[in-house]
């Protein structure tokens, strides 16, 4: 992969699983089961997704920002960093 292209094509795999997560809680409330299991279940679900997105901004970091910043270009470098801030700061609020 170079580092101008950007694939997330391997967190699918992961996706696919969450989803199957996703639908076993489902069926956990639509049976009655106890709170305590299905919470057991959506903090795991929780886990995954962070890294997914753990992953994703990874990905972000080496390809897109790498990408701009051996551009030259002090106005797609700063547009990037001010991207990645922002990204930082709204995540640090979830």
């Amino acid at each position: 992969m170079s580092k101008s292209t950007t694939t997330h094509a391997e967190q699918i795999v992961y996706l696919k699983k969450i989803e199957g997560q996703i639908r076993g809680v489902q069926k956990m409330i639509e049976e009655g089961r106890y709170c305590v299991d299905i919470l057991t279940q959506i903090q795991s679900i929780s886990g995954a997704i962070k890294r997914v997105e753990n992953e994703v901004f990874k990905k972000h970091l080496e390809g897109c920002v790498v990408g701009a910043l051996e551009s030259k270009s002090p106005r797609e470098s700063q547009k990037k960093v001010d991207e990645v801030l922002g990204l930082i700061i709204r995540f640090k609020k979830g």
